[in-house]
């Protein structure tokens, strides 16, 4: 039986007063083109709203397209502040995609208006380098909603950015694959060579 994910780790919080939690992960991160994105979302503390409005919500990957358009706006409508910061292909390949995905979430985070008490991060995104309190669960897009939430918000405003690239750079099929490594992806590269949006130090073969 599936056991979507639930606000044990974000009602700990609010059970001792804090109120801004905010729950991050990223979409993009082992594509070969594209940028890698990470979504914030800060959760309103209302267990009843959030059980009726947000039914369904787990780990993006294990959503279809059609159930993560219709989460996405629901999330985007119950949040208290939503965001999605991206990093760029000439930026994971000048620093990696550890610090990528890292400038990623702290772009999301600026754009918050509310300033988060406590961040819960999925595993292999912790922010050192943001002085809030945090806390990185593994699996976490599949154990706390507000990860859940960043997870599915990451992943839909990806893939409608990689909708836009399709049409700038045809022939990869990059609104199918939205820059992932698939089969068909590949033979596009061998095809029609690397374009400016492929990630130079990925491996392509």
């Amino acid at each position: 039986m599936r056991v979507d994910p639930d606000t044990l780790f974000e009602s700990e919080l609010w059970n001792k007063g804090i109120q801004y939690i905010a729950g991050l992960d990223e979409a993009g991160r082992g594509a070969l083109a594209g940028p890698v994105s990470v979504g914030a979302v800060i959760l309103p503390n209302d267990r009843a709203l959030l059980s009726s409005t947000l039914s369904g919500a787990r780990d993006s990957k294990q959503m279809t397209r059609r159930q993560r358009e219709r989460l996405a706006i629901q999330i985007k409508e119950v949040a208290l502040h939503w965001s999605v910061g991206f990093a760029t292909p000439e930026e994971i390949d000048m620093q990696g995609i550890v610090w990528a995905t890292r400038l990623a979430a702290q772009r999301a985070l600026h754009q918050f208006i509310i300033t988060p008490q406590y961040l819960l991060t999925d595993f292999r995104l912790e922010l050192p380098q943001v002085n809030i309190p945090q806390k990185s669960l593994v699996k976490g897009d599949a154990r706390c909603l507000s990860i859940a939430c960043a997870s599915i918000l990451a992943k839909t405003e990806r893939d409608a950015l990689m909708l836009e690239l399709d049409s700038q750079y045809p022939g990869y099929g990059l609104a199918k694959h939205k820059g992932y490594g698939t089969q068909a992806h590949r033979s596009a590269l061998k095809r029609l060579g690397v374009s400016e949006i492929h990630r130079k130090t990925f491996r392509f073969k």
